[in-house]
């Protein structure tokens, strides 16, 4: 096999876990003060007291953004489009699972697991952290998807200008812009449409969830370099630079 497939496999099948484990560890929310032992810290947004609070899902986000920018710049458009609508597919996939496994009947027994451990009706609970609501599903799968496309329309112009020649700064100029579409269709969708929440808490928690994932893309710009320069380094420079002319022509030859 080819090194070049097989660093794409690679990157693709680490790329769909982390876009399916962020759809189920999401349903968590966290205190980033109190995980790191500080003092609790609140700011209002648009008359909203806001918090350092996030789903558990934007723990591993950022490594979607690494990845789709590592892919964009050595696989294109397709590279990219490719493993999103299957993610997406992947994603959709595993909640139908996951809802028939909800509706199955419970052994009795099984219900009761865990009484000693606070936990009276152990199915229920199971239905609560996996049912995850049909917006918030459509919601987040919808705000990927065009998260994911203008992303990569972005990252792909700004390859071809002079400021863009540089990895970090299309990387990261791609990832604010659409994050900042994605963290505000992800929150319309799920609880405007949803559970009609005001519009003024829908702009607070979607720019609280944005401000933190544009603060973390900037940190991970090493790791980003870093990944770059070992698949660089794997495929031999020479390669590489093929590579990442196909992907400005929109080539996936494979």
């Amino acid at each position: 096999m080819r090194k070049e497939v097989k660093i794409f496999i690679i990157l693709g099948a680490i790329f769909m876990a982390n876009v399916l484990l962020a759809e189920f560890i999401g349903v968590k929310i966290f205190s980033l003060t109190k995980t790191l032992g500080l003092p609790n810290w609140s700011y209002n947004l648009w008359g909203q007291s806001m918090s350092l609070q996030y789903t558990a899902g934007v723990l591993i986000w950022p490594v979607v953004f690494i990845l789709t920018d590592i892919i964009n710049d050595y696989y294109g458009k397709k590279g990219v489009q490719f493993l999103t609508y299957l993610a997406v597919a992947i994603s959709i996939y595993a909640f139908i699972v996951m809802n028939a496994t909800i509706n199955l009947s419970p052994a009795d027994w099984w219900k009761n697991v865990q009484v000693e451990n606070g936990i009276p009706d152990f199915n229920k609970a199971y239905a609560l952290i996996f049912g995850q609501g049909n917006n918030i599903i459509i919601g987040s799968l919808s705000a990927f998807v065009i998260g994911q496309l203008i992303d990569v329309s972005i990252f792909q112009r700004m390859k071809r200008t002079r400021v863009g020649s540089k990895l970090w700064v299309r990387a990261t100029m791609s990832t604010i812009v659409s994050q900042l579409i994605d963290s505000f269709v992800v929150i319309y969708i799920a609880f405007y449409l949803g559970q009609n929440w005001p519009l003024s808490q829908v702009f607070s928690v979607a720019l609280n969830n944005y401000i933190y994932k544009g603060l973390v893309a900037i940190l991970m710009i090493p790791a980003l370099h870093l990944i770059h320069l070992a698949i660089e380094n794997y495929l031999g420079k020479e390669k590489a630079a093929e590579l990442r002319g196909q992907a400005l022509k929109n080539r996936l030859d494979f």
